[in-house]
């Protein structure tokens, strides 16, 4: 019986410790992410837009931020 005890609380700790250490480099790696490849903001719509040779309204900007979801 002190086995089953024994062997249920090494179960428990590996999960914890795994999923602690899994939370912690999943996190460390999508903050390098981000970092690298920011999310599209206004500043960028503004530049595509002149890239294809239009000045874009404050309108049109909020309008293509509100279509992405992240107005």
């Amino acid at each position: 019986m002190n086995q089953f005890w024994t062997g249920l609380l090494s179960l428990i700790v590996g999960l914890l410790v795994g999923g602690g250490l899994g939370f912690y480099f999943t996190r460390r790696y999508m903050e390098s992410y981000i970092k690298k490849n920011p999310p599209v903001n206004e500043k960028m719509i503004r530049a595509m837009f002149m890239q294809m040779g239009r000045k874009p309204s404050e309108a049109q900007i909020r309008q293509v931020m509100k279509s992405m979801g992240q107005n």
